[in-house]
């Protein structure tokens, strides 16, 4: 029966010993948040110790890999289209249904055609304007739109609560599983070892 409980003994307690060791790791992601020093050694959580380069490295990958300022630029071309028709459809009803009701004494003596030769210069003058004020939005933006920069000054000055807290909730279930595997980690090898002891 001593023989029996002792098998059965090792494996949790190893099991025990697994899921706390990994527990401790994952708390020391993140703390302690300032620098302790215990005798000649100084301990801080990795990621307070390491949030300068952490957040440079998050700004270079997210400039890299995610958005630039290319992109975004190319993604203005797309919105030259939009602007184009927005403004063509309201120059429209400006024309049409406003000059009436503002001015119809106006609108009386002036034929359609006439309404409609206005309104096709207005557009024509318009749409060659539209890039031109785009072209110079996007070179503006591109020499002033860093966004490595922008990532690692906003990363670097979060508080560690508020790092600890985006980190946790991206990575909570996994973090949660590596503790578990460190339990049953630690089970199996302590049932291993009960199982060579009594051989």
């Amino acid at each position: 029966m001593n023989d029996l409980l002792k098998f059965i003994e090792l494996p949790f307690i190893a099991a025990l010993i697994g899921w706390f060791t990994n527990w401790v790791a994952i708390k020391m992601l993140f703390h302690p948040k300032k620098r302790i020093k215990v005798g000649f050694v100084e301990i801080q959580g990795v990621f307070p110790k390491r949030q300068k380069i952490f957040a440079e490295k998050l700004g270079s990958l997210v400039a890299r890999e995610l958005v630039s300022a290319h992109d975004i630029k190319e993604k203005i071309n797309t919105i030259d289209r939009e602007v184009k028709a927005l403004i063509d459809n309201h120059i429209h009803t400006a024309l049409s249904t406003k000059l009436k009701e503002a001015y119809p004494q106006i609108v009386m003596f002036v034929y359609n055609h006439l309404i409609r030769q206005f309104r096709d210069v207005t557009i024509k003058e318009l749409e060659a304007l539209i890039p031109l004020v785009l072209n110079m939005y996007k070179e503006n933006l591109e020499k002033s739109l860093d966004v490595e920069a922008t990532i690692a000054g906003k990363v670097s000055n979060f508080s560690s609560d508020k790092l600890e807290e985006i980190i946790l909730s991206i990575m909570k279930r996994e973090l949660k599983f590596v503790e578990v595997l460190g339990g049953v980690l630690g089970f199996t090898i302590g049932l291993i070892q009960a199982i060579l002891i009594n051989l």
